[in-house]
């Protein structure tokens, strides 16, 4: 059973005071890596300008303050108590919005286990109807959900397990399956339970996707992406921009262009060998598509930021 709403404000006060006892005390900046392997915290004590980058499987969760992100165009804000749970690589561009030095941002990136998660799907699959959460005819590649009592106790063990770092192989896994568990049973399991749990027909799109992403420097045609998947064209791209709010051309040219803009910063690459390495035959092209996206020309861009941006999803 859910707890109490004055239960689960007790629990997120909980939580916030942890997090800010940790990043005080942390020599290290925004974002604060942990001893626990995929768990990174973030805070921020004022409302950020957007960062573009390639969002991997995972859970985001906010404390406190408010974060958003857009994919395509779709747009997702999620704030203290809730999680947007990312189950599909996708490009992606977000700020915290809500944030001060009285009340910063506060939450978590939690690298999603998908191998873990559908294994407590199927398990809950089984389960009689009842006992399940509600299903969802939609697949999308995210979604917000708010978190129960449960998740948000499960986090705070999580933060007092940092203070005996030698417990944390022997019982953190276990921790981490309570935690996807109660972000399954909570009011938003029903669409990462979908998710999760997809028909072939839909694995075989994430494979065309996964495809997409590992050639995209490659001219690639949408017509045998739709092959990989066994789908017509038409279908094809239809459940293409249904998971991940934009169509699979748009998808590689985000790609490309954030590859394109992390070798300029970090391996100090010019604009034309840049653009080459990431497919285009056009440094104009390029050039204009750069400024569309991020807002500045490749070279402004590339000295404005004056290095590599690491703040992870």
């Amino acid at each position: 059973m859910a707890g109490t709403k004055s239960g689960r404000a007790h629990c997120l006060g909980d939580l916030a005071q942890a997090l800010r006892r940790y990043t005080d005390s942390c020599a290290t900046t925004n974002p604060y890596p942990t001893a626990i392997d995929g768990l990174v915290i973030l805070r921020s004590d004022q409302p950020k300008l957007p960062t573009f980058r390639l969002f991997r499987p995972a859970l985001c969760i906010a404390v406190q303050g408010t974060k958003w992100a857009t994919f395509g165009d779709r747009r997702y804000e999620y704030k203290a108590g809730q999680a947007m749970v990312v189950t599909v690589e996708m490009p992606s561009r977000g700020a915290v919005s809500e944030a001060s030095p009285g009340e910063p941002f506060l939450g978590f990136v939690l690298v999603l286990d998908l191998a873990v998660l559908h294994e407590l799907a199927e398990q809950m699959a089984s389960r009689p109807q009842s006992q399940r959460p509600a299903s969802s005819a939609s697949h999308t590649g995210v979604c917000v959900v708010d978190l129960r009592e449960e998740a948000l106790d499960c986090l705070y063990r999580a933060m007092r397990m940092l203070e005996t770092p030698d417990a944390i192989p022997l019982l953190y896994p276990g921790l981490y399956r309570e935690l996807l568990y109660w972000l399954l049973m909570g009011s938003g399991g029903g669409p990462i339970l979908h998710a999760v749990t997809a028909s072939s027909r839909e694995n075989r799109l994430i494979a065309a996707i996964h495809e997409l992403k590992t050639r995209f420097a490659e001219p690639v045609r949408v017509d045998e992406l739709a092959m990989i998947a066994h789908m017509s064209s038409a279908t094809f791209h239809r459940q293409f921009k249904a998971t991940t709010g934009m169509s699979p051309l748009h998808y590689q040219k985000e790609l490309r262009l954030l590859e394109a803009r992390r070798l300029m910063l970090s391996n100090g690459s010019n604009v034309e060998t840049a653009a080459t390495e990431v497919g285009y035959e056009s440094a104009s092209q390029f050039s204009r598509e750069y400024v569309r996206m991020f807002g500045r020309p490749p070279r402004r861009d590339v000295r404005a930021l004056g290095g590599l941006v690491t703040e992870p999803f």
